[in-house]
């Protein structure tokens, strides 16, 4: 049976260490270059900088109407090389907003870690995990091992992994196992609440810390994780009794996680999932966070900062135009300043907007970075910085046919 392949641009978030960070500016209105990739029909795109400073496109590519490819490629020389497989499957969750990702550990650039969603069983929603590793740039890819040990037939996925170390990675998901507790399917078919989940795992696959960071959050909005000086921090829409659903993160200090805590009330009041995670970044102290709300149906894209490794955070900056959509990244330009992308509803389409903010409240002028259907298919326009580089990544829709697309920014203007 033909499953449904809705795109997207990724990545989501970048999750994943920053290259050193030194004072760039952007102009207002950049010159934006696009770069060819090597996918022909796909999307679901991630990028990833490794801490050493190599580049990363990650994404899957449609077969045919049964079988999906996890493909990942580096930028070199200002092209896309040749893409590399990373894994193949016939029974794998590809939808819009829960998307893979590839990352690298923070040693040789050889060794990375690739994470995608496989069914458990028949039920639209229930699926695993699945995460493989190379240790020779990609070449060859371990058997896969799944990061979460409940065996419970439920919603897993909207991971972020970040690696910590040479020898280890964090990964943090959305864990459905109380969906689908037995308890709770005898208990008159009260659902209980998504969790919040984490665990690192070695260059063997071996997990260890396993833990639950919140025990009721959204049921479909994407998580982001970033690693301070104090250790990872990860943020995530929460989930109150009365349905408000505004962003929080968790942090590890010292060995031990935070209780949650809010980066600011909007006091958002919706009964569904409006599927628009945050993102976050950081550079030892320093931490970004953007994301989307539309309390007092206001829709709004803002920024908050803080420089005590999110222990509290500033009041949030508004950094959006009239109508947006959400679906926002954030990377760091220097140790005050970042960049923000968005989709930005307009008459006819959609477009990817970009604007940088620095913790001082000063914005600037936003920017276009592409135009891009407004429907779901369009996904998650994703960036990540290089060198001197800003690279875009997003999905292109037309005549019915998915594809790749990319871009760059140059910060020496």
């Amino acid at each position: 049976m033909k499953h449904i392949k809705y795109l997207l641009v990724f990545t989501s978030l970048i999750y994943g260490c920053q290259p050193s960070i030194t004072e760039k500016n952007t102009p207002d209105k950049p010159s934006i270059i696009e770069i060819t990739t090597p996918s022909e029909e796909g999307g679901e795109p991630n990028l990833f900088t490794s801490e050493t400073d190599r580049v990363y496109l990650s994404w899957i590519e449609y077969a045919n109407d049964t079988t999906d490819v996890l493909m990942f490629s580096e930028f070199k020389d200002q092209n896309w090389m040749p893409a590399q497989t990373i894994a193949t499957g016939h029974d794998w969750f590809v939808n819009w907003e829960d998307f893979p990702s590839l990352v690298a550990y923070r040693d040789n650039g050889k060794s990375f870690a690739a994470h995608w969603l496989q069914k458990s069983t028949e039920g639209t929603y229930d699926y695993d995990v699945k995460i493989a590793q190379s240790f020779d740039a990609g070449k060859t890819w371990t058997p896969a091992f799944i990061p979460h040990r409940d065996s419970i037939s439920a919603e897993h996925g909207f991971v972020s992994m970040l690696p910590v170390s040479n020898d280890n990675i964090f990964a943090t998901w959305l864990d459905g196992r109380n969906t689908k507790s037995e308890e709770q399917a005898t208990s008159g078919g009260h659902h209980g609440a998504m969790t919040l989940r984490s665990a690192f795992f070695d260059k063997k696959g071996n997990l260890f810390e396993e833990v639950e960071l919140d025990d009721r959050i959204c049921d479909c909005c994407q998580t982001s994780a970033a690693l301070t000086d104090k250790g990872p921090i990860v943020a995530y829409r929460d989930r109150s009794k009365d349905e408000i659903r505004d962003i929080a993160i968790v942090r590890q200090v010292n060995g031990k996680w935070t209780s949650p805590s809010f980066v600011f009330k909007d006091n958002w009041h919706i009964t569904g999932c409006p599927v628009n995670g945050p993102s976050i970044t950081a550079d030892k102290n320093f931490v970004a966070i953007a994301w989307f709300t539309m309390s007092n149906e206001k829709p709004e894209v803002k920024v908050a900062f803080s420089e005590n490794s999110g222990q509290d955070f500033s009041q949030p900056i508004q950094v959006s135009n009239d109508n947006p959509l959400g679906r926002v990244d954030i990377i760091l330009l220097n140790e005050n300043t970042a960049l923000v992308s968005w989709l930005e509803k307009t008459d006819n389409a959609a477009e990817i907007k970009s604007v940088k903010v620095n913790s001082k409240g000063k914005i600037g002028e936003s920017f276009l970075v592409a135009t891009t259907d407004g429907s779901r298919s369009s996904g998650f326009p994703v960036m990540t910085r290089y060198n001197d580089q800003i690279l875009y990544a997003w999905t292109e829709n037309k005549n019915g046919l998915s594809t790749v697309k990319s871009a760059t920014l140059s910060l020496d203007n």
